[in-house]
């Protein structure tokens, strides 16, 4: 099916894959091309104008922008409908038409503090000691205690799910002192299994049916045309990859995450890849089985995790609507509006307006772990303040870095205060979490969202935080002002110096200082 659309003077365009936000918002003057099926981070068929119109499709399709024109390709009818004549217009409606919010609610711990994730201090490194020191000097060094997350590299071979005692040699006591502490737990986790170890050859080689009973015969895995085994590339190398599609493969996993919570105490899990790209890749090089489609693969697996009160995602398809941690993908350890501290508030305001209102910015500093190996790099402290002030407003903000470590003691403190300026604003975030968990609409919200035809479409560096607060964040180096477009009204200036609205005003920013507006009632 194809549909082209004709992009109107002064339109602009908003959807589709938070991957590519660099290049929002689509205007006639825009180059843009994405491919549903090859895209990662949150993806939905789903664009929207400022003038109230909307193009949508229920399975992936190709985009394609240029010479003024929405070309729009893919296996399912393709719509465009006007109703209405703003951007919020055309999200409410296809949001409450194509994918309804149920009301139910992730848990508010998630919003209420910081979370921490093992991932930078350690990368692959993973290990109890480590661990625990890292969780003790959170609280040593002021931080509340949250959610703590163990990244990758805790575990055996990949698909065993399975401490690896030489680097764990004793997970209860761990996860007990980090209870103990106030943390609640979770462990990092793959679809992927490793084409080799116990697990894989029980299930693939009938020969071996005889070591559990009957294992041979089960058929777990993405499998091949003829049956065999699919290996799917990703970032680890070549693996096979559960197919959460199919009850036995669920089962599976299910039965290994379930004994690690009772077993150890785990509290949830980041479910980590799985995204539609690589289910399709395996489609076109393995000559998968098309019973079931890359998208609903990826569903399945998102559904899987959404099952677990605590749980995390970064490559969903389709997942606008539903009650899910969203993160947003790694990010450099840069100022760029690309892949570093520029990018973070355009995809944030993009995940926003494809129904996906619970969301968490990239770690603290970057979460590319392989920045750690580059020849003569160095951590950039101002850098980092600048993100955790940036994230303090989010409805969620994420630690890796510890800045006890990497930083001095001045931007040490600076981020402890972004992180309680977060507490401080715990009840009004949850607040608007349980209101968007019913409306639908976003938390962070486009300046064109709240306030149309206001030539406010391609400001993309500050945002607002529900109806009344306004966030300015410093993405540049060096800077220590900050210009903002204030809307009509009365605003607070940190909560304190009134500003009249409707103009251009530049205020103070120094490094200690997080921008942002309240609006006086």
């Amino acid at each position: 099916m194809k549909l082209n659309a004709v992009i109107l003077d002064d339109e602009y365009w908003w959807g589709g894959s938070t991957a590519m936000t660099c290049k929002l918002p689509i205007t006639k003057k825009s180059f843009y091309e994405l491919d549903m099926n090859a895209a990662y981070n949150q993806t939905m068929p789903l664009f929207l104008s400022s003038m109230g119109r909307y193009i949508w499709s229920a399975e992936p399709f190709t985009v394609s922008v240029h010479d003024g024109v929405i070309a729009c390709k893919g296996p399912s009818e393709i719509i465009i409908k006007k109703c209405g004549n703003t951007l919020k217009d055309a999200y409410l409606y296809a949001m409450k038409k194509h994918f309804p919010f149920s009301g139910k609610i992730p848990p508010m711990k998630f919003f209420a503090t910081a979370q921490y994730n093992t991932w930078m201090e350690m990368d692959y490194n993973q290990t109890q000691e480590g661990v625990l020191e890292y969780a003790r000097n959170i609280v040593k060094n002021g931080y509340p205690a949250g959610i703590i997350m163990i990244d990758e590299g805790w575990h055996t071979r990949y698909g065993l799910w399975e401490f690896d005692f030489t680097k764990f040699p004793d997970p209860k006591a761990m996860v007990d002192e980090l209870h103990a502490l106030g943390f609640k737990v979770m462990l990092w986790v793959v679809p992927m299994v490793t084409a080799d170890g116990k697990d894989f050859i029980i299930s693939t080689e009938p020969d071996r049916k005889f070591l559990t009973g009957g294992g041979g015969e089960n058929n777990y895995f993405l499998r091949t045309d003829d049956g065999s085994v699919a290996l799917v590339h990703w970032w680890n190398g070549y693996s096979a990859m559960l197919n959460m599609c199919k009850a036995e493969d669920r089962e599976f996993l299910k039965s290994k995450l379930d004994f690690l919570m009772q077993t150890y105490g785990i509290d949830g899990f980041k479910f980590d890849g799985g995204n539609i790209s690589a289910y399709n890749e395996a489609n076109i090089v393995n000559g998968t089985q098309t019973k079931y489609t890359p998208k609903e693969l990826n569903r399945a697996w998102c559904d899987f995790g959404a099952e677990y009160e605590y749980h995390e995602y970064k490559d969903t398809f389709g997942g606008g609507g539903k009650p899910t941690i969203q993160r947003i993908r790694d990010r450099l350890h840069s100022w760029d509006s690309e892949y570093g501290l520029g990018s973070l508030i355009p995809a944030a305001l993009c995940q926003g307006l494809i129904g996906h209102p619970f969301i968490c910015p990239d770690m603290i500093g970057g979460g590319e772990w392989s920045l750690n190996y580059q020849r003569g790099f160095k951590i950039d402290g101002e850098l980092i303040v600048r993100m955790a002030q940036c994230s303090a407003l989010f409805p969620m903000m994420q630690f890796s870095w510890a800045p006890w470590r990497v930083l001095d003691s001045t931007m040490a403190r600076l981020s402890l205060e972004a992180a309680r300026l977060h507490e401080e604003f715990a009840e009004y975030i949850s607040a608007l979490v349980r209101e968007s968990a019913l409306s639908g609409e976003p938390i962070i919200r486009h300046m064109e969202y709240e306030f149309p035809y206001c030539s406010y479409a391609e400001i993309e560096d500050q945002f607002m935080l529900g109806s009344d607060v306004l966030v300015a964040p410093v993405i540049k180096k060096g800077e220590v002002v900050r210009t903002v477009h204030l809307p009509l009204g009365n605003w607070l200036y940190l909560g304190k110096i009134e500003y009249e609205g409707g103009r251009i005003v530049t205020v103070d920013a120094p490094i200690e200082t997080l921008p942002y507006f309240i609006k006086r009632k």
